[in-house]
Order: structure tokens, then sequence, then C-alpha cells
């Protein structure tokens, strides 16, 4: 293995006697391309084409596939997976005669040519997340060397005929049912190889079950993963038909993981659920909007984990959910861990509990039930999560479990307690009358556990037991509780986390001195908030993020007092009052990495003392006063600069000087007047690199004599103005930005 690097790639080259076999090929973002020739004029028998990193890839280009195909005749390996320009394969792909592996996974391909069809030597074709693609070519049966296919995309019409062909397929992630004879589910019958994961799209498409008979699913013995899938469509539906082809859909007894999903019958066939299904572990039952009860799925012995979901005419789970018939001595659900319904709009009630059900459950999600009346089961020994989320109707009481950790309420205002699980660590609790419960139920049981309390959406008047958070606690989360008086008369040592929105009207000043570990700390909405409070030289010094937005009354922060030495990242947002940032920013946030200012618009200048000597990244948002000052000097340590409008008023930027010559990268958005980029100002920036223009409609001029010649990316969004000029080459402003090395106009590389 030999390798060698020049100024922009490092080339990993294997030799073989006189002869380059392999070129992979890994960018620096920041560097010198080289040209597209070069890379081959030495290679002249390659193997294997493998550019690691295509975003910063000069080959990243419209020119790139009629290039490699050209000159890389003996190619055995291809990739242009994550291609970030228009990929168009050119005819000529078909002369590689010798390819094995062609990777065009994540790439914007609408079309394959029929001349892929004469590679008789490719053995692995990924076509996966190419969402433009409709089709593959119609000849496709001829790759009869062909063992891996990916394909899976929701917006592939049908398969090509004949497919049945390629008997060599170990893996093929999906089958798109066509109507013709020649494309439709028979021709799975051919390829008796198939392994791993398996789903079969448009079964409304199968109108016999002895077609689908014919696909020998049951002959499959190496699939793992099935996923059966009828598309919503408003064909008049034989139920009996519907029934007998998911019937004649049967699996292989070692089958770990079914999904059904768009069913159209009005119940499930007996091997749904059988107990034959030793070793199925995972099995999801979703919009078979035709069943009006569920398959008996308790004697599955494997299964852990089951979804259930838009099942929309469900009125009941009964007893036939747990077992069959003659089934009397077998434990309901013995190894399910993981059970959700979610969607489920007529669910009504779920009765007939078995006491012995559900042994090892630990996690049960209930969402968007709103017809659900009760109840809920009464015992679950091991459960560890429960979620309940709009279920507006539900009357029920919370289960007795012994182990629950994790207890999530929220819209479901009528569930109550038997008593208040002393376990919980992790407690998200929304609504008013569960709100109110669960405050008073900590007045009373004071639980020594809870160590995460988020409060959501409360309008009556509520406080902590003794003006205290429970002694626990390390993360408390409150929004929506505009009423709640909030604990300041004591501290709360052991509080990491705070985050307070749209809540506790009456607090003027947020003591922090009373949380001296917090190491998060985020105000929004806090419509009478104005300053925050300390006492002599404390510091917070655990404190890493913080954050303060929306809050109209703020005004200052404080004048002495406020040190933060471990804070990362500072993030202020929409307060109208505030004029000044703190003093002596570089001694109080010594370690800040990361500066968010938006819609500050009374802020004027930076403070006095030095800002932050760690400071990397500035966010600077529609703060017009701000950014007009010529006072951005002490702001040199900065490397990333983002600029954000509207900035109504600003037609020309920057001005010359304003901006730190330290940046390495700048990015301007939405700046709604800004008509004329001014290179002036930007000519001192000796070490900027990188230049994002984006959402900028009224740029159209570049004013002076030339970017930076240190820029090596120049990107352009959205810059209607600007995108023209460029394409057209004007000659004004061509030769401004020509140097540039890698130029992008709207997520295209020219």
């Amino acid at each position: 293995m030999a390798m060698y690097k020049d100024s922009y790639c490092t080339k990993f080259i294997a030799w073989t006697k006189a002869y380059i076999r392999h070129i992979i090929l890994s960018f620096a973002r920041f560097s010198d391309p080289c040209s597209d020739i070069d890379v081959f004029e030495t290679a002249k028998f390659p193997r294997t084409f493998l550019p690691i990193n295509y975003r910063d890839c000069p080959f990243n280009n419209e020119k790139a596939p009629r290039i490699i195909v050209s000159m890389l005749k003996y190619l055995r390996v291809l990739n242009f997976s994550n291609f970030q320009g228009e990929l168009v394969l050119p005819d000529s792909i078909g002369e590689l005669i010798h390819l094995r592996y062609l990777n065009l996974n994540g790439t914007s391909i609408a079309m394959l040519p029929e001349s892929l069809c004469n590679l008789y030597n490719l053995q692995t074709l990924k076509l996966g997340f190419c969402y433009n693609l409709i089709e593959l070519p119609r000849n496709i049966q001829n790759l009869v060397n062909l063992r891996h296919l990916q394909i899976f995309s929701p917006f592939i019409k049908e398969m090509p005929k004949r497919m049945g062909k390629l008997n060599q397929l170990h893996d093929l992630d999906c089958y798109v049912v066509g109507k013709d004879k020649e494309n439709s589910i028979k021709e799975l019958g051919g390829l008796p190889n198939l392994h791993g994961s398996f789903s079969i799209m448009k079964l409304e498409n199968v109108t016999k079950g002895e077609e689908a008979l014919e696909a020998r699913i049951m002959d499959k013995k190496h699939i793992t993963c099935l996923y059966l899938m009828w598309s919503p469509n408003d064909d008049i539906i034989d139920f009996q038909i519907e029934l007998d082809v998911l019937s004649k859909l049967q699996p292989h007894q070692d089958l770990k993981s079914l999904k059904i999903s768009g069913y159209r019958g009005t119940r499930f066939p007996e091997w749904v659920g059988n107990f034959s299904y030793q070793n199925i572990t995972s099995l999801n039952l979703e919009r078979c909007n035709n069943c009006c009860m569920l398959p008996s799925l308790g004697q599955l012995p494997s299964l852990s984990n089951l979804v259930i979901s838009n099942m929309n005419l469900v009125k009941a789970i009964d007893a036939g959910f747990y077992k069959k018939d003659g089934c009397s001595s077998v434990t309901p659900f013995p190894s399910l861990e993981y059970l959700s319904f979610y969607n489920m709009p007529c669910w009504e009630v779920w009765n007939a509990f078995d006491s012995e059900a559900f042994p090892v459950l630990e996690d049960l999600h209930i969402t968007n039930c709103p017809n659900l009346r009760g109840y809920l089961p009464k015992y679950l020994r091991a459960l560890k999560t429960l979620c309940i989320e709009n279920c507006e109707l539900l009357v029920s009481s919370v289960p007795m479990a012994p182990t629950l950790r994790k207890l999530n309420i929220g819209k479901s205002n009528k569930v109550a307690f038997h008593e208040f699980p002393h376990l919980v660590k992790d407690l998200r609790i929304e609504g008013r009358p569960v709100v109110e419960f669960m405050m008073e139920a900590i007045t009373n049981i004071q639980p020594t556990s809870l160590q995460s309390l988020s409060l959501w959406n409360c309008s009556t008047a509520i406080s902590f037991p003794g003006d205290r958070l429970p002694a626990s606690l390390k993360s408390l989360y409150i929004r929506g509780l505009k009423k709640l008086k909030f604990p300041v008369q004591h501290k709360h040592e052991l509080l990491e986390s705070l985050t307070m929105i749209n809540s506790c009207d009456s607090l003027k000043s947020l003591p922090l001195i009373n949380f001296p570990n917090l190491i998060d700390l985020k105000i929004e909405d806090c419509e009478n908030m104005e300053s925050l409070l300390v006492l002599g030289s404390e510091s917070l010094k655990s404190l890493n993020y913080f954050e303060i937005g929306r809050c109209p009354n703020f005004a200052s922060f404080p004048g002495e007092g406020l040190c933060m030495p471990n804070l990362t990242r500072f993030i202020i947002y929409d307060c109208d009052k505030l004029k000044t940032l703190p003093d002596q920013m570089e001694t109080v946030f010594p370690k800040m990495e990361y500066l968010h200012i938006s819609n500050c618009q009374q802020i004027e200048s930076f403070p006095g003392g030095g800002m932050p000597p760690n400071l990397r990244t500035f966010y600077i948002k529609n703060c017009v006063k701000l950014l007009s000052n010529q006072a951005w000097e002490c702001m040199d340590m900065v490397t990333s600069l983002e600029v954000w409008g509207p900035c109504e008023g600003i037609k020309s930027f920057p001005k010359e000087s304003l901006l730190p010559p330290s940046l390495v990268s700048l990015h301007l958005y939405a700046l709604s007047s800004l008509e004329t980029l001014d290179c002036k100002g930007l000519l001192h920036l000796t070490s900027l690199q990188q230049l994002d223009i984006v959402k900028c409609q009224k740029l159209e001029n570049i004013a002076g004599e030339k970017l930076p010649l240190s820029l090596k990316e120049l990107n352009m969004c959205e810059c209607p103005l600007l995108k023209q000029r460029c394409h057209k080459k004007d000659r004004q402003m061509w030769p401004k930005i020509c140097h540039v090395r890698r130029i992008k106009i709207d997520y295209r590389w020219i």
C-alpha cells in the first residue's frame, strides 16, 4: 500500500506490479482541488474508485460520471453514494463490463440508463434513498449475477418484468407488486435465496390467493424480517379475497420480525399470532382499518416488542387478545417488554385482564386514543416506564407498579393514582387536574427518588410544599404554569437543570445563588422577569449553558457579582428592554465558546472589559445597531460569524474593517435589504475560507476589487439576482469570484 499527499487530497493507492488498482480519495475541506484528469492520468487500469466524502469532493459536479466512466474502463467498484450534484449516468456506463459493485445511495438520480443492464458481472446495486427514482430499467432481469439489490423507496411505482430470473439474489429489501402478469407477486417464486429483511409493497395489486401462494413466501427460509404493505386506495374490496391473500403469504416459522401495514381484510388469518412462531420477537400492526378486533397474540412465546397503531375500527381489546380458547395454561405475553398503542380513534375499552399477563412488561405507551375510557391493568410488576398521552376520556388509575421509574401523563386529565409511585425518578405531567394531584402528592409523600420533574399547562395557583423543591431533584422543567409560586427562599443544592417557559408571573427576579450547582439554565416567555439576582462574589461554578429569551421586561444583567467560570454557550433573544451585555465578559465568562444575540434592538455595542478569550462562534440576528457599530475590534478571537436578517435598512455589508480578521467562515442569511456585498469590508479577512450567502433576495452586486484570496468555498442559495449574474459569468462580477475554487449555487457546484 503506497500513500502520497498533495495540497487538496490524500490518495491511498494500492499497487499491483506497475498498475494502480484502487483509488480511494479522502478530501480535506478547505484545500485546493486537484484536476479531475490528473487523478486518472497515472491510473491506467484501476479496479476501484471510492471517494470517501463527496460533499467536499472536486468530482461532485455534473461532469464527474462522464469523466469517470469514459476513463476508467476496468472498474470493479464504483461509488457515487451521497453525490451532492445532479447525477445522470451516461449510457456508456454499460461499457464497464467488469463492474461488480455500483453504489448510488442517497443521490438525486431520476433515471437509470438501459445500458446498465449490460453489466452482466454486476453483483451489487445500491439505490437506497434515491427519492427521485420512480422506476428501474426494464431489462434488469439480464443482470443474472446480481446478488444484492437495495431499492427501498416509497416512490418506485412497480418492479420491472421478469424479476424472477434474478435467482442469485440474496438481498432484496423490497418488491413493489405490479399489475402485469410479468411483474406480479408470482415473480417472487423465482427468488428462493432471499436473506434478511424483506418488504412487499402494493399488495392491493394481488387479486387472488393463488397468486400470493405462487410467491412461495413460506419457502424463503432465510428471511428474518417480513414487511407486508398495502397502499391506501378507493378500490372496491372483497374481504374474503383479502383474507385469502394474507393467508397465502404466511412466512416460515423461524421468522423474527413481522409488520403488517394497510391490510384491508376484516379479520386476520390464523397464522398471525400462532403459537408455532416461537422466534418472533417484534410485531407491528398498523392501518388495518377494516379489522374490528385484534388477533390473539398472547401465546407468542418470544414476543418482546408489540406496536399496534391506526386501527380505526377496533373498539375493544378483550380476552381473545391474550389467548385463544383451549390455551388456558399459557401465561399471556410471557416475554413482552415493550407495548405501544397509538392513534386508535375508536378504541373504548381494554378489559378482561388476565392477572398473569405481561410478567416482564417494562414499557407501556398509550397515545392518541381519545375515546379510551378504561380500564388499565391493575398490576404490572415489572413496569418501568408508563406513558399516557392525549387520552382525554380515560378514567382509570395508574397501574400499581413497584418498579416504576418513569411516568408521563399528558392531556389525560381523568387519570388517577392509587398512590404516588415512590421510586419514580422521571416524572412528566401535563394538564390541571393531574398537575394539582401531583403537587398534593409531593406535599404528602415527599419523594426521595424523584430526579427529573416536568410540569406543563396548569392555570390554577399552585406552589411547592414548604416553598422547597423536592430535595432529590436534579432537573426541573415548567411550562405554562403562570400562577406557580416559584420557591426562592431556600437553596437547592442538587438542581442541575432549570427550564422556565411561560411560567411564574409573580417572579420578577431569579435568585441564582439558590442554585449553586446548575449546569443548564433556560428562561423563556416569562413576561415579568426583570433581572437575575446574585450575591457577593459567589459563582455559578458549574453553569455550562445559559439561555434567556422572549422576556420583554428583562432589562439588565447584574452590574457586579456575576461569575460563570465554566459557561460555554450564552444565548439571548427577543429581550426588548435589554440595552447591554454583561460587563467584563472576559473575566465573567472565560470559557465561553458560543454567543447568540437575536432581536435585541436596544443593544448598541459590546461591553467594556473585553470579550471571552475562547469565543469562537458568534450568531447575531436582526440587531441593526450592534451590526452597524464599528467597535468590533474586541471580537478578534471569533472564527465563525453568522449574520441573520432581516436587518432592514442595511443595503451594503460589511463596512470596511468592521469584521474581526480572525474569521475563517462567514454566513449571511436573509438580509432583506442587502443589495451589495462590499469586498472592501472583506479584504482584511486573510484567514477567511468559507462564505455562505442565503436568502438575500435583493443582493445583486459585489463591490470592490475581489473576494479575499484565501477564500476556498463560496455557497449561494436562494439569491436569484446574484445567481443570474453568476450563471451568465457577468464580466463585471465574475472576475471578483472566479478565483474561488469551489462555488456552489443552490446546492449545485459550478
